[in-house]
């Protein structure tokens, strides 16, 4: 039986921020669900995520969920690597990590990319949230990482 509690998680600093981390890894989108809304000052990505924090016995590769990664107090963000909004490849979510400014309470929020591509936000503070949207479904595939 799976846990359909869904994850609603909070980040204002960097030890926040590395369990939302954590919990979007190996998430997958498309370069569409990218979405900067400069006149809100939001950044927001739409991805399938990975269930890490769920248990699973020996016959259950795992679980995935829809999720909502969001940023508010955006200035801009800048991309390298990054295939454009209209092709449809898969990009794979790696990591999230906060670089504060020399002048708290500013920084800059780095999202990785399997390939190096990589997004740089800015924003006047750390202000994350993680939401999932919907119900869990398994998975076929179990995202795995070598030493």
């Amino acid at each position: 039986m799976s846990e359909t509690m869904g994850l609603r998680l909070l980040a204002v600093d960097q030890e926040d921020l590395s369990v939302i981390s954590a919990a979007v890894q190996d998430g997958v989108c498309k370069p569409i669900d990218l979405v900067f809304e400069a006149k809100r000052h939001r950044f927001h990505l739409e991805f399938n995520r990975f269930r890490w924090e769920m248990k699973r016995d020996v016959s259950s590769k795992g679980e995935r969920v829809r999720s909502v990664l969001s940023f508010d107090s955006v200035s801009s963000v800048k991309s390298r690597g990054l295939p454009p909004k209209h092709e449809d490849l898969v990009l794979s979510l790696l990591s999230v990590e906060w670089i504060a400014d020399d002048e708290p309470p500013g920084g800059k929020i780095r999202l990785m990319f399997a390939g190096d591509g990589e997004l740089l936000i800015s924003a006047e503070c750390l202000d994350a949230t993680l939401l999932d949207i919907s119900q869990p479904w398994p998975t076929r595939n179990r995202p795995e990482h070598k030493d």
